[in-house]
């Protein structure tokens, strides 16, 4: 079941942060390209619970994944030529979506883009937006398979804390 974060979900949230950049230390490859203390980190989580825009994921008494649900676009947005139009409220953008190490390979990914696909209909959204880490081959594999479009890479300053490149992906949402 996927549901508003409560906030005891904070704290398992943001041990799944930790779980993720403890297996991006013992890959050769990262994935996510994020950094400890700086981004994900639980004040990332308490901001989006205190917005109201923290979802987590919970099954049999277990936290097993979050994400972030908003409007907010980027500035880096604006560089990426867009086929779906939409500003403001009408585009919905998945931001930070984890999955614990112990849950991958399960599905739970795609149950989250179901859900936001669900909230974005329920919410009358034209589209939802995100980026992943130009390195983040399953992510990027997982989102075109879900029916994503591609639509172009630029530099970002992450959070204003991390430079990358970050693909950027899109899909029309019927309501």
């Amino acid at each position: 079941m996927i549901r508003e974060a409560s906030e005891t979900d904070i704290r398992e949230t943001a041990r799944i942060y930790e779980e993720i950049l403890d297996q991006e230390d013992r890959r050769e490859t990262s994935y996510t390209n994020w950094q400890r203390g700086k981004y994900p980190t639980d004040r990332d989580a308490q901001k989006a619970f205190d917005a109201g825009t923290l979802y987590t994921g919970e099954e049999k008494g277990q936290i097993f994944g979050s994400v972030i649900l908003n409007h907010l676009q980027p500035p880096e947005y604006g560089n990426i030529s867009w086929t779906i139009p939409g500003e403001g409220k009408d585009v919905l953008v998945i931001h930070t979506l984890v999955i614990s190490p112990s849950w991958a390979g399960r599905g739970k990914g795609k149950e989250f883009v179901a859900f936001a696909e669900a909230k974005a209909r329920e919410l009358g959204c034209t589209a939802i937006r995100l980026d992943t880490y130009e390195g983040n081959i399953p992510a990027a594999a997982m989102y075109e398979k879900l029916g994503y479009r591609y639509a172009g890479s630029t530099l970002f300053h992450f959070q204003q804390v991390i430079w990358e490149n970050l693909k950027c992906y899109e899909k029309k949402i019927g309501v």
